[in-house]
C-alpha cells in the first residue's frame, strides 16, 4: 500500500480567498515550478500555510493528474501548473493553526543551527514533506476544526499580494542609487524616525526584564523629553565574552536585549537612504560568530519592506553560513508601534516570542 505524500502549499490571504471563491476544486503553481508539480499524484494532500502570518489553513487533497490552463481564478497570476483538489479542511485565518504552535512536534524545529533556520523549509511550493510531519498537521487541522480558537490577525499581511520580487538569489545586482520617487521619509524626519524607534525597542525590552543596549555612539539621545540613559537596564557596558573584533561590531547594533552574558535578541533599525550599515553589522555579526545562536530583527518603514528583502537576499549575505536572511526577520514601523499599543497595559508578562508573530521571514519566498 503506498504511502500518503504531502506537500506544502503556501499561499497569501488573498491567493486563499481567491482560490475558494473560485470553488475551491483547482489549485495552482508558477510556471517554473512543473518539474516538481508533475510528482504530484492523486490521493496526495496539499498542506496550506498563509504566508507572512505563518498559519496553517487547510488541507486539499489531490483528485487527477497535473495539467496546465491559464483559465483566470487569480488576480495577479494565472499559476498554471494546476492540479483539481477537493476540500478536506478549511479554517478561517484567525482560527488557522500558527506554525510555532507545533515546534515541539514537527521535524523541521529539530537540531536548528539558529532560532529562525525552520524558516528555510517554506521557501516554495509545493515541496514534499515528510509523512510523518505531514499527518502532525493535519491532526492539529482536525482539531482546530472542532475546537476553533480566534486569534487575531493582521488584516495588512493577509491583503499582501504574491510576492513576485526579481531579486532571487544570485541575480541581485549593486543599486546605484536611491529612487527619490520611492516615498522616503523625508530627510528632517529621519533621526526622529530612527531615534523614536530605538526608543520603543529598549523600553520594550526593559519593561518585559531584560537589560537592554543601544548602539554606543547614541547612548546621548532621546526621544518626546526621554532620554535612552533614564532606562535603569540601560547597560553602560557590554557584559559579552568575545573577541575584540566582535565586540566592536556589536557595541555598534543598533539595540540590543540582554540576558545576564546572552544576547537575547538584536535589532538594527533602516530609515536612512542606505540600509547597508545594518546589514553589513548583522552579516560581520554572522561571519565571525557562525555559532551565536540569537534571533536578528532588521526594523524599517512599511515602503521600505520590498527593499529590505531584496538587499538581505543579495549574494554576498546569501553565501554566508547560515545566509542572513534565514536568521534575519523583518519588522514594519507600523506593526511595532501599532503592536506596542496593544500591550502597553500587560508588558511586564510578555516573552521574547511576541516578536514571532510582530516580524516576517526575510526569505525570498518561491512559491
Amino acid at each position: 500500500m503506498s504511502i500518503r505524500q504531502y506537500w506544502l502549499d503556501l499561499l497569501t490571504g488573498a491567493t486563499w480567498q481567491e482560490f475558494l471563491d473560485a470553488g475551491g476544486d483547482i489549485f495552482g503553481f508558477r510556471e517554473r515550478r512543473w518539474k516538481i508539480v508533475q510528482h504530484i499524484k492523486p490521493g496526495d494532500d496539499l498542506l496550506c500555510d498563509l504566508t507572512g502570518v505563518s498559519r496553517w489553513i487547510g488541507v486539499l487533497e489531490v483528485v487527477s493528474s497535473p495539467f496546465k490552463d491559464t483559465s483566470p481564478i487569480w488576480k495577479d497570476e494565472a499559476f498554471p501548473c494546476r492540479v483539481h483538489v477537493k476540500t478536506v479542511i478549511t479554517l478561517t485565518p484567525e482560527t488557522a493553526v500558527p506554525v510555532l504552535d507545533l515546534q515541539g512536534q514537527l521535524t523541521i524545529f529539530h537540531q536548528l543551527k539558529s532560532p529562525l533556520a525552520w524558516t528555510g523549509h517554506f521557501r516554495g511550493s509545493p515541496t514534499k514533506w515528510k509523512p510523518a510531519d505531514g499527518e502532525i498537521v493535519v491532526q492539529a487541522l482536525l482539531d482546530a476544526q472542532k475546537h476553533p480558537v480566534g486569534r487575531p490577525v493582521s488584516a495588512a499581511k493577509l491583503a499582501r499580494r504574491p510576492r513576485a520580487l526579481n531579486a532571487r538569489v544570485g541575480s541581485v545586482t549593486v543599486p546605484e542609487g536611491e529612487d527619490a520617487s520611492d516615498g522616503e521619509l523625508q530627510a528632517s524626519q529621519l533621526p526622529t524616525a530612527h531615534t523614536e524607534i530605538q526608543w520603543l525597542l529598549l523600553k520594550l525590552g526593559h519593561d518585559m526584564g531584560f537589560d537592554v543596549w543601544v548602539a554606543r555612539n547614541d547612548r546621548s539621545r532621546g526621544v518626546s523629553g526621554h532620554q535612552f540613559t533614564e532606562l535603569p537596564r540601560l547597560k553602560s557596558e557590554l557584559p559579552l565574552q568575545f573577541d575584540d573584533a566582535t565586540n566592536r561590531t556589536i557595541e555598534l547594533i543598533d539595540v540590543l536585549w540582554l540576558k545576564g552574558h546572552a544576547i537575547v535578541a538584536a535589532f538594527e533599525i533602516e530609515s536612512t537612504t542606505s540600509i547597508y550599515s545594518g546589514l553589513l553589522r548583522m552579516s560581520d555579526l554572522i561571519a565571525m560568530q557562525p555559532n551565536l545562536n540569537i534571533p536578528l530583527y532588521l526594523v524599517a518603514p512599511d515602503e521600505r519592506r520590498e527593499k529590505v528583502l531584496v538587499e538581505v537576499n543579495r549574494p554576498t549575505f546569501t553565501r554566508l553560513s547560515p545566509p542572513l536572511a534565514e536568521v534575519c526577520r523583518y519588522i514594519a514601523f507600523s506593526a511595532l508601534r501599532k503592536r506596542l499599543s496593544q500591550v502597553a497595559s500587560f508588558v511586564r508578562y510578555l516573552k521574547p516570542d511576541v516578536l514571532d508573530d510582530l516580524s516576517e521571514s526575510c526569505e525570498i519566498e518561491d512559491a
